[in-house]
């Protein structure tokens, strides 16, 4: 089905972004909702909800509404999707053609949930409105055509959850879902620096550890890194110098949980699809999927071609909108 207007959301644990047909992704911020406590009424939503994390007195309360991969919050989840799309719907086009919007949820969602985001989308204006299960709008996005009796096996990395899902004609086949993804690979790099250098991080840091020297795969030079925080025993401030290595090591746990994922998937697969796979190979999309060196380290375990799809955190979202486009996903 063709829509004059069209747009896609990836409504992630950790980030929403928005694709606007022929404009591309003009939204990306945090998943976060900032209330006051005692009144409930919202305060701010997304980036500028974020910078208060940490800083909040205790009448203010910045919160995730998605928690692992679930809506933990129908109202604030709400509240941050019609915020979202009223920030790039605006004008009298967008009043007078109510554009289509195909919304990506977790895999794991209830009808309750599912109502939810529709009634928030209408509430924001919106026209038709459509939800896809979030490893399909990735593999759709990665550019995979998976229309066919082909199977493609995608490991999704989000901030809350991995889903592991081997899908053919537009279907997942064989699929799990695990609560372990980027925030908790900022959480096991708090906790390291924590036990091994009495040193208090934020997960504003932890992130920026993974992301300059973390790795899942041993990197070609060692690399390292000084980082500040509160220093546990004086109570001031202090710091640390890590290197790739001793993250690799303090993030090997919740890696290895990944890849035995991944081979519980594997082993329930069909043989037909699990040769069509030895083909295609293993595709990673989401954020947390940029780890350094974690697809080479998955293709090495399971002998298979492993990569990481071009532009992997917009995958989803580009996938939204590609979705509009295709009957499968509009069917009424």
């Amino acid at each position: 089905m063709k829509f004059s207007y069209a747009i896609g959301v990836d409504l992630g644990t950790a980030t929403v972004l928005v694709n606007v047909q022929e404009r591309g992704i003009v939204l990306n911020e945090p998943s976060v909702v900032a209330i006051n406590a005692k009144t409930g009424k919202v305060l701010e939503v997304g980036e500028r909800a974020k910078a208060m994390l940490g800083r909040t007195p205790d009448s203010v309360e910045a919160i995730r509404p998605l928690r692992e991969g679930v809506i933990s919050d129908f109202e604030a989840t709400e509240v941050l999707l019609r915020t979202m799309l009223d920030k790039v719907c605006h004008g009298f086009w967008y009043k007078l053609f109510k554009p289509a919007v195909m919304v990506c949820v977790p895999s794991v969602i209830s009808a309750v949930e599912r109502r939810a985001v529709v009634d928030a989308c209408r509430r924001a204006g919106m026209g038709k409105v459509y939800l896809i299960r979030e490893p399909i709008a990735a593999a759709i996005g990665a550019g995979i055509d998976i229309t066919g009796a082909k199977g493609t096996l995608i490991v999704d990395i989000g901030g809350g959850t991995t889903d592991v899902s081997v899908i053919s004609l537009c279907e997942p086949v064989v699929e799990t879902t695990l609560k372990i993804a980027g925030d908790v690979f900022d959480d096991t790099v708090i906790r390291y620096v924590r036990k091994n250098y009495n040193l208090l991080i934020g997960s504003k840091t932890a992130e920026e550890i993974k992301q300059v020297i973390g790795c899942a795969y041993p990197r070609p030079e060692l690399l390292k890194m000084t980082v500040k925080g509160r220093d546990l025993i004086s109570g001031m401030q202090g710091e640390a110098e890590l290197d790739s290595e001793e993250i690799r090591a303090a993030l090997a746990e919740p890696v290895q949980e990944i890849l035995e994922s991944v081979h519980s998937v594997l082993e329930k697969t069909p043989p037909e699809l699990l040769a069509d796979i030895s083909e295609t190979g293993i595709i990673f999309t989401g954020g947390g999927a940029m780890l350094h060196g974690l697809a080479k380290l998955a293709g090495e375990a399971f002998n298979l071609p492993s990569a990481l799809a071009e532009d992997p955190i917009t995958c989803v979202a580009r996938g939204t909108i590609k979705a509009l486009d295709m009957p499968e996903f509009t069917r009424e």
